[in-house]
């Protein structure tokens, strides 16, 4: 009584019968995940709204502007950091929707969160770039934010406005979303939802299928097997072999 009693509190997991069971729906379980990966791909090309980004580049100049000095490097990597929040600062960007005419349409903090700004390597290069679903309007916006953060710097801080080298341009690729990821990501997705949803199925099941089982589960010995003879006669002549599973066991 206490054998079978523990047998059936615990929960053993057979991870051969696992292994048969996701051969056995192996189309099922296929089939499911390249329709997951499929659904996540159309999803990301035709429901989600394409992102597209412009990027422009401006050199940070120290108030001595000599390029060759050792102390200006380092200091222009000090002065990046500055120039990062005043970009970001609200006056610069109220000015930039001013200047675009996008006052009333689009709040500050919204354009914040379209720009990413980076240090680029520890240089003394900034890096600002916009991204906007419409790739015209992401380039006027990233210009016009360099231009506008430049002259805020130079009358805020009292030096050499940084130099711009490079406009943003008009992008004719999209940024995100990435159609192959969503694919991707989708597949795994469904590969893993499909073998979990097995593998429980596998644990849950607790009939009696064979007369392991029966030993297993009833902690008895089966007195005989009756095999299947149906499945018998289907495998004869094949040389295939009778599977245990597929018989029918009494004690």
């Amino acid at each position: 009584m206490e054998n079978q009693a523990r047998n059936t509190d615990e929960i053993e997991i057979d991870v051969l019968e696992v292994l048969y069971n996701l051969k056995k729906k192996l189309w099922i379980v296929l089939t499911v995940t390249l329709l997951c990966g499929s659904i996540a791909g159309v999803f990301a090309g035709v429901v989600m709204n394409p992102v597209y980004t412009s990027t422009s580049k401006m050199l940070v100049l120290t108030k001595e502007t000599t390029l060759s000095s050792l102390a200006d490097l380092q200091m222009g990597s000090q002065l990046a950091h500055d120039y990062r929040i005043l970009i970001e600062s609200r006056p610069v960007l109220e000015k930039v929707l001013e200047d675009c005419g996008l006052s009333g349409i689009m709040e500050y903090e919204q354009l914040r969160k379209k720009m990413t700004i980076e240090n680029l390597d520890n240089s003394r290069i900034l890096s600002i770039s916009i991204e906007d679903n419409d790739p015209e309007q992401a380039k006027l916006l990233v210009d016009t934010i360099t231009n506008a953060s430049a002259d805020y710097i130079a009358a805020s801080m009292e030096i050499t406005p940084p130099k711009i080298i490079e406009n943003g341009e008009i992008p004719t690729e999209k940024s995100s979303p990435s159609v192959m990821k969503f694919i991707l990501v989708g597949t795994l997705v469904g590969l893993l939802a499909m073998a979990g949803t097995v593998t429980v199925q596998t644990i849950l099941n607790d009939t009696i299928q064979c007369e392991e089982d029966i030993q297993k589960y009833l902690d008895v010995s089966a007195l005989a097997v009756v095999p299947d003879k149906a499945l018998e006669g289907k495998n004869t002549g094949k040389g295939a072999k009778t599977k245990k599973r597929k018989k029918k066991s009494w004690n």
